[in-house]
């Protein structure tokens, strides 16, 4: 089966969210902190008002991509394009 990512997601003073995720498959549990702006939620999830559907969307994409364990434990979300070129059109597609 596939690992259930749970996203809790709660708004920052000056803007922008701060979420908690856990991902859980058959052997272990990891948990990760992700940073998401108001602007990367506006271009990568336009209409949303919380980032919490964007970041499991997001986690499910880099978990195609590699284990849960070689996920930085805590990053902003923005970085992810870093690594991977094809993110924001394959996350603004879905």
């Amino acid at each position: 089966p596939p690992p259930t990512i749970e996203v809790t997601s709660q708004p920052e003073p000056g803007g922008g969210w701060l979420c908690w995720v856990t991902v859980t498959d058959a052997r272990s549990s990891m948990d990760y902190r992700v940073r998401v702006s108001q602007a990367d939620l506006e271009r990568l999830a336009p209409g949303s008002a919380d980032p919490s559907d964007l970041v499991r969307r997001s986690f499910a994409f880099l978990l195609e991509r590699e284990p849960k364990e070689s996920i930085l434990r805590t990053f902003d979300l923005a970085v992810i394009a870093r690594y991977f070129p094809e993110y924001e059109a394959t996350i603004r597609r879905h």
